[in-house]
C-alpha cells in the first residue's frame, strides 16, 4: 500500500485527560438483544450492599465478537510474557437492578 493511500485511511483518535484516567471496574454485567450487546461496568466494594454502574458500552453483535477476539489475543500475549492469569473462585454476587416487578 502506498504511503499516500495509507495516510488517507488513518484515523486520528483523541483521548482527553479525564477519559485517559479510566474507570475502575471489578464486575462486568453483559446483556444482549437481537441487535446489540450491552456491557455495564461496575465497581463493587466489600461489605457495601449498593454499587452503581460506572460505565455502559453498547455494541453491535459483530463488534462484540471482534472485541471478544481482540481481548482473547491480548490475554494470550500477556500470559506469554507474564505467565498464566489465575482464575480465582469468587462467591456469587446477588444483583439487583432497581425495584423488582410484581405480578
Amino acid at each position: 500500500m502506498s504511503n499516500s493511500k495509507q495516510q488517507q485511511e488513518q484515523i486520528n483518535i483523541e483521548l482527553d485527560e479525564k477519559t485517559a484516567e479510566g474507570i475502575y471496574s471489578n464486575l462486568a454485567i453483559i446483556n444482549h438483544s437481537s441487535s446489540e450487546f450491552v456491557l455495564d461496568f461496575v465497581s463493587i466494594m466489600p461489605g457495601i450492599p449498593k454499587a452503581k454502574v460506572k460505565s455502559r458500552i453498547v455494541l453491535t453483535p459483530q463488534h462484540a465478537k471482534r472485541l471478544l477476539k481482540a481481548i482473547g489475543e491480548n490475554i494470550h500475549r500477556f500470559e506469554q510474557a507474564h505467565g498464566e492469569i489465575k482464575d480465582t473462585e469468587q462467591p456469587p454476587i446477588p444483583l439487583n437492578f432497581g425495584p423488582a416487578g410484581q405480578a
